[in-house]
C-alpha cells in the first residue's frame, strides 16, 4: 500500500513534534539540575560558614579558658 501523501505530511509533523517535545523536556531537565546544582553550592557554602564560625569560637574559648588557669 503506497503511503500518500497526507500520510508523510503527518508523519513528518509528529517527528517535529516529537524533536520538539524531547527537546523542550532537554531544557527543563538542564534547567533542574543547576537550581539543584546552585542549591547545593549554597548550603554548602552556608554550612561552611557555620562550621568555621563554630571552630573559631571554640579556638577563642580554648584559648580563654587557657589563660585564665595559667594566671
Amino acid at each position: 500500500m503506497p503511503t500518500t501523501e497526507p500520510d508523510r505530511a503527518r508523519r513528518r509533523a509528529e517527528a517535529l513534534f516529537k524533536q520538539e517535545e524531547r527537546l523542550r523536556n532537554g531544557q527543563k531537565a538542564m534547567a533542574e539540575y543547576e537550581a539543584n546544582r546552585i542549591a547545593v553550592w549554597e548550603k554548602t557554602a552556608r554550612l561552611r560558614a557555620l562550621r568555621l564560625a563554630r571552630d573559631a569560637a571554640i579556638k577563642q574559648a580554648g584559648a580563654a579558658g587557657t589563660k585564665r588557669c595559667s594566671g
